[in-house]
């Protein structure tokens, strides 16, 4: 992590108290070091360093791998702290890296539906935060974002949309003793987005709307 990463949270900061109204709540939520899971629903582009600036701890965190292939991009995605991913499946190189991440005592960000919701909606999600949350023992911190859908042409810059970053309590999943089966996987899967809908007004939730969440956790 270089000068683009440094950079980019100054740059992000300056943006948001300029031209947004950002707001965040639950910062007592935020464990101060030790490994840490950060899943966050995702609405916007401008999601992963504004989470990133949110928690205020140095963190890193998994991009689609469409984003590295350019030299240019790629350059930039890399000293920002992220790692590709592919969105539809949880490679073993991501694995390995992820936990290795957080075996360092890091914060790990992860947008569990894996790309931007239609509409700000909560979609269903993939597996790959449950899988590494499980498998590493780490706590994990939801989190729920508003607002960033408004983030759009130039419109905006004039409007100062209320942004606010919701940040709920850790807690942890069950350890996996061995494989765990698709059905658990599904589970835990589940109950990550329930914690994280726990946190977004009803109108956000989506495929979580009325859901309760499920006791899966150590």
């Amino acid at each position: 992590m270089n000068w683009v990463y440094y950079g980019g949270k100054f740059l992000t900061r300056a943006v948001l108290f300029l031209l947004t109204r950002w707001r965040v709540r639950g910062k007592e939520n935020i464990p101060a070091q030790g490994p840490l899971l950060i899943v966050a629903n995702h609405i916007n582009l401008a999601d992963p360093p504004i989470v990133g600036v949110s928690v205020g701890r140095k963190a890193t965190f998994m991009a689609k791998e469409e984003l590295f292939r350019s030299r240019f991009s790629g350059y930039f995605m890399r000293n920002f702290g992220a790692f590709p991913i592919r969105r539809r499946g949880m490679n073993k190189e991501a694995l390995h890296k992820a936990e290795q991440f957080l075996s360092q005592g890091m914060a790990l960000i992860m947008f569990p539906e894996g790309r931007r919701s239609r509409g700000a909606q909560l979609e269903s999600a993939f597996s790959g935060s449950a899988l590494i949350a499980s498998r590493s023992g780490a706590p994990i911190l939801p989190i729920g974002i508003t607002g960033t859908e408004k983030i759009k042409g130039i419109a905006w810059l004039l409007r100062r949309p209320q942004i606010t970053v919701n940040i709920g309590c850790p807690f942890y999943l069950l350890s996996a003793n061995g494989k765990l089966t698709r059905v658990e996987l599904a589970e835990f899967t589940n109950s990550i987005m329930e914690h994280i809908a726990e946190l977004l007004p009803a109108e956000y939730r989506g495929n979580y709307v009325g859901r309760k969440i499920r006791k899966h956790e150590s």
